[in-house]
């Protein structure tokens, strides 16, 4: 993990950082669209529309989040869009180009999300589509369902102390 840490760098998004950010959401429904039968052009006008949805809500709705481009080896590699907030840290966005999932990347950025939680007491909240094959990972880290939203479901991971250990 350590290693994985030497590698792994955050900063804050950057205006151009946009045609950036829209591949890495791109890259997160490409296998949904695939069945669509759609040409390039319509599932690209399809994106850009919801990307630019996703983004205006985003920010509309947390407008004190950490919005951060992840970079491995200096390159770019990824998102993550948190509220550290008084009672909680909640995960807004957390995505990795294909070409980074499975190096160690996601879990590396959660420990840290962890680690922040843990040391104040706050639990770590997410909200995941229930077709998301991270939903699996999320549950063996620690996560447990607190609300279900139709496509979502709301998950915590509560805060650890020294005498309740985390999962895995």
């Amino acid at each position: 993990m350590s290693s994985v840490r030497a590698r792994l760098t955050k900063r804050p998004v950057k205006p151009e950082d946009r045609e950036f950010l829209f591949h890495v959401y791109a890259s997160t429904r490409q296998a949904e669209l695939a069945q669509t039968g759609w040409h390039a052009a319509q599932i690209d006008a399809f994106l850009r529309s919801q990307f630019d949805a996703q983004d205006r809500h985003y920010r509309d709705v947390y407008p004190d989040a950490v919005f951060e481009v992840l970079l491995w080896d200096r390159g770019r590699a990824g998102r993550l869009y948190v509220g550290h907030w008084e009672t909680e840290l909640c995960i807004i966005d957390i995505a990795l180009l294909p070409a980074f999932q499975h190096l160690g990347i996601g879990g590396a950025l959660l420990q840290t999300l962890f680690a922040e939680a843990d040391a104040t007491q706050r639990p770590v909240r997410i909200h995941v589509e229930k077709f998301n094959p991270a939903l699996h990972w999320y549950t063996r880290l620690g996560f447990i369902p607190i609300a279900d939203h139709e496509l979502y479901l709301h998950m915590e991971r509560l805060p650890q102390t020294a005498a309740s250990p985390a999962p895995g």
